[in-house]
This record gives C-alpha cells, structure tokens and sequence, in this order.
C-alpha cells in the first residue's frame, strides 16, 4: 500500500503555524490502471493584445493601397492618428482543414493559437499566455487581463480548452487591484517590505526544499507533472523576491493620483467605450510601472451585445437581420458598431503612446496583437479575416505598412509575434495554419 494517498499535501511554517498547500493529482495516487532604461538595462520586451467581435464590412474595412501610407476606408477612418504606428494584415484566412467552423470561434482561435478547433473543444494555450511563460515571471503579475463589456467571460486568453483567463470587468476593482495597497511605486522614497510577501516566501520555500526527495520516489510520469507544478512554483518564487526588492526607479511610472468611479455598467457604446478608456489607461500604466509585461483587453466579445442608443438590435443581432442600404451598398447600422470598436482600438494604442519612455514611448517598447473572430460581419466567414500588430517592440518592427496576406493563414501574424517576442520555436500551429516563417515585410 503507497504511504502517500491523494491528500498529500506540502508543508510549510509561518510563525509557528502549519500551512499546507496541496500537490497536483498524480499516478502515484492512482493503482495501476491509472531602447535603453536610465540605468543603462534594455527596455524589458512587453507584449499585449486586444480583442473585439464580429469583423467588418470588405468594402468599407480593407484599404485599396499595401505598403506604407496606405489608405484608409470608412471604417477606419479613426485610424489616421496611429496608422503609422500600426501594421495592418488583411485577406488571411482561419483555416479550418478538417474540423467544423465553430461560429464567432474559430477564426479568434486560429489568430491566436495557430489551431483550428475541433467540435466541441476549447482553445489550446493562447499566444499571450506562451508569451508570458518567456517574458512575464519577473513582475508582479504575470499578465493582465480585462474587458470592457462588463462581463467576467468575455476573454480571448486561455491556458487550456478549459480554463479561460478571467478578466477584470471593473475599472474600480482594476485600479484597485493595480495601484491600491500592495501597489509598490518605484519612485517613492522609501521601501517597506510587505510582511505578508514574506509570509508567503518563506512557506514556498519550506515546499520548494521538498521537491528533490518527492522527484526521487515517483515514476516518469509522475516526476513531468511534478517538474510543471514546481516550476511554476519557482516563477511564484521570483515573484515573491521581485516584491521584497526595492525596485528601480522608472521615470515614466505616474500612477493615478485617485481611483475612478465605476461608470453604468450596460452595454451601449458610450459606456463601453468609457469603461474601456479607463481599464487601458490604468492597463498601460501598470506596464509603464513594470508591474507586468503580459496583457490582454478584450473591447467586445464575439458575439458582441453592444448596443446602439436609439436603435432596438445589438450589434450580432444586427449583423444578420439589419437589411443592406441599396443605396449605400452595406449594412449601416453594423457598420456604425464596427466604427465604434475601431475608435477605441485607436483609444487603446494611443494610451501607449502617450507614455513617454527613454527616447521615445511606452508604444514603442510593446507589441500589440489584435484580433476578431470573422471577416466579414454579414457573412460570418472566416476568410478574408483581418489581424493588427501595434507598436514597435523594442525598435525590432517597422509599423505602418498594410500587408495583403493572400489567403494565407492568421496565424503567420501570430508566429511572426512569438519569434519577435523571443520565443524559440521552429513552428506554430497545426496541418494547415502551421507557420515556420515570420513576415519579413515587418522586421527592421
């Protein structure tokens, strides 16, 4: 009979006090059948993405011209403040192979994973998270993750097909969690340790003295879980010991002097637009601050719900009932929604580059993802889909150009984003949506 059962637990002291923390589920529970800073350092690579549903129309969202100073059609006409700071890829496609189009799904999941789901599964692990295993473990949080709908489940950040990254629905809660108590301002004059930082440290490293003798008495398996579970404890570790560090003053760190009012929390544009003004504004602060290095807003879920004032349908239900304006050609009132989520695109790079940083600002230092889930709103189709890199990360991407992908996969965007953010691997994605090759036109 094994002298360990499935509640065994890590032990750990603080004052005297036992704390236990519990182990993950192992076979051996099983039977058998079972630019620079001030201080001379780089500029710490960061790395975010943004989200919003439902597409746009062609006609009105696809510029005529590639290259640089390309046009601007309808729809992105908000653009002309950050065109040059943003590299637009139209015309690729979320290729499906042999799996079904999981409608308002599919076509995120590919951008943002390389993989087109099977029915009724999850997405794998979204490139924001791949990202922040390479870059997030030396900051506060690991990533930062919120949403303007008001809505706890509209996120596009997943660690696996079951279990989403939750989002911060609040813009009061989300400064609180960012610069309320815990928040350590680099540039104060004094430092204070915070006890229960050390609390914790010293209960990790009571479980982290535990691990050679556990890794010498389970088997293979056992012993990869094991390694997983540990080296995530190792990352909460450095967490741990970069808030006991008195940290490094950071010139363009200011943060705000008081917290918002938690605006009307309905669905119309005007309120999520304001909502969404205030999360990235205290988003792009916390990165300025190093608090994270990983982030992620989501402006409107796939099945967007954002409401026209004065017009009865929301936004996806627009998109398949509204009739098409003979004379205009499109479907105005789902055009006036995709408008409305482009601006506050533009809201959101613009609250990077207003950050000055070093010898230019924060939006140079960061590379933006974002992404939608269809091409074109009417129709709901996943080809013809559009994806966008902002930023300049670090002086390694030339922005401003528009990229014709020629029915090409989204996922070469992606790609391109996880080699530029360091990350070393010869592929990305599966059958057909695999990549092994960045897009040149963007590299310095």
């Amino acid at each position: 009979m094994s002298k360990w059962d499935r509640r065994r637990v890590m032990k750990g002291m603080v004052k005297g006090v036992g704390v236990t923390v519990a182990l993950p589920f192992l076979d051996y529970f099983l039977n058998g059948n079972g630019t620079a800073l001030a201080s001379g350092a780089p500029m710490p690579e960061r790395f975010g993405t943004w989200g919003y549903g439902l597409g746009g129309t062609r006609k009105l969202f696809v510029p005529q011209q590639t290259g640089p100073n390309y046009d601007l059609p309808e729809e992105l006409a908000s653009w002309a403040p950050i065109r040059d700071d943003v590299n637009l890829f139209t015309n690729g496609h979320a290729i499906r192979d042999a799996s079904p189009n999981g409608n308002h799904f599919t076509g995120w999941v590919v951008s943002r994973t390389g993989i087109a789901p099977e029915s009724g599964s999850g997405p794998s692990e979204t490139i924001d998270l791949t990202v922040a295993k390479q870059i997030g473990g030396a900051t506060r949080f690991t990533n930062l993750t919120a949403t303007a709908t008001a809505d706890a489940r509209d996120t596009y950040s997943y660690y696996n097909a079951s279990t989403p990254n939750a989002p911060e629905w609040s813009p009061l809660a989300f400064y609180q969690r960012l610069f309320g108590l815990d928040f350590q301002n680099p540039n104060a004059d004094e430092f204070q340790q915070d006890p229960r930082v050390i609390a914790r440290r010293s209960v990790l490293s009571g479980i982290m003295d535990q691990e050679r003798s556990l890794m010498e008495t389970v088997g293979v398996a056992d012993r990869e879980r094991l390694d997983q579970y540990f080296t995530g404890l190792r990352q909460l570790e450095r967490q741990f010991e970069q808030r006991l560090t008195k940290p490094e003053p950071i010139a363009s760190c200011m943060p705000p002097g008081e917290a918002p009012v938690d605006v009307a929390m309905d669905q119309s544009t005007d309120s999520i637009k304001l909502r969404h003004q205030m999360m990235a504004e205290l988003m792009a602060m916390a990165v300025a601050c190093d608090q994270t290095r990983v982030f992620n807003m989501t402006y409107s879920a796939a099945f967007s719900s954002t409401i026209k004032p004065g017009y009865e349908k929301p936004h996806h239900t627009c998109t398949h009932e509204e009739p098409v304006d003979e004379a205009l050609g499109y479907q105005l009132n789902a055009s006036y929604f995709t408008r409305r989520a482009m601006e506050s695109w533009v809201d959101f790079v613009e609250v990077f580059k207003k950050i000055p940083e070093g010898d230019g600002t924060l939006l140079d230092n960061v590379l933006i993802l974002g992404t939608t889930d269809v091409g074109n709103a009417r129709t709901h189709s996943i080809d013809g889909m559009s994806v966008f890199l902002a930023g300049r990360a670090g002086g390694k991407v030339k922005s401003g150009n528009h990229i014709d992908l020629n029915g090409g996969s989204v996922a070469q965007v992606g790609y391109t984003a996880l080699r530029l953010m360091g990350v070393d691997t010869p592929s990305w994605g599966t059958l057909s949506n695999e990549c092994s090759e960045v897009i040149s036109d963007v590299l310095v």
